[in-house]
């Protein structure tokens, strides 16, 4: 059995990627968003805890959080997202043909893969390299030409909390092609 360390300093940051099973390109689909909203409304209510920065791509996701002082639990919020997410969906989202002997036995579903990674801030620059690269990651993977136009991520929080300029990930590009 694979034994994994997890970083476990309460009351920190952390960085998550969430990877759909298979890689299928479901995430983004109205009824996953709805319900990964509401799952994630009902954990933070138990288990409170702050997103500081999010997006959803199709077959993937990244975030952001920071966990209440004495408390490091976020394998537990995953979980409870996960499962929630997994039974508000599973009429529409289940493959059959996918389930195996190790699914069963886990009571997993199709949806999502039953790992995911984390890594834990360290400092505020390694705070604002991760929130960038999150919300850069749309146009890392060729969604959208510019960051703004992803509907699907916290950017748009950014941009109105004045963080980031409208424009942000086209200036970074310009910026390094000048460089270059």
């Amino acid at each position: 059995m694979s034994r994994y360390r997890r970083a476990m300093a309460t009351g920190s940051s952390y960085f998550f990627t969430v990877v759909a099973y298979r890689r299928q390109s479901i995430l983004c689909d109205e009824a996953i968003r709805i319900a990964l909203r509401a799952s994630i409304g009902t954990v933070r209510v138990a288990r409170p805890f702050v997103i500081d920065a999010w997006v959803l791509l199709p077959d993937h996701l990244h975030c952001m959080w920071t966990l209440p002082d004495g408390d490091a639990d976020f394998s537990t919020r995953w979980m409870m997202i996960k499962r929630a997410v997994s039974l508000a969906c599973r009429a529409d989202y289940l493959c059959a043909d996918w389930v195996t002997a190790s699914k069963l036995k886990h009571r997993e579903s199709t949806i999502w893969q039953r790992r995911f990674w984390e890594h834990q801030i360290r400092n505020e620059n390694d705070f604002a390299r991760h929130v960038d690269y999150i919300h850069f990651n749309p146009v890392k993977h060729g969604h959208v030409q510019r960051a703004v136009d992803w509907p699907h991520s916290t950017f748009h929080r950014y941009v109105r909390d004045g963080v980031y300029a409208q424009d942000w990930a086209v200036a970074i590009e310009n910026a390094l092609l000048r460089d270059n």
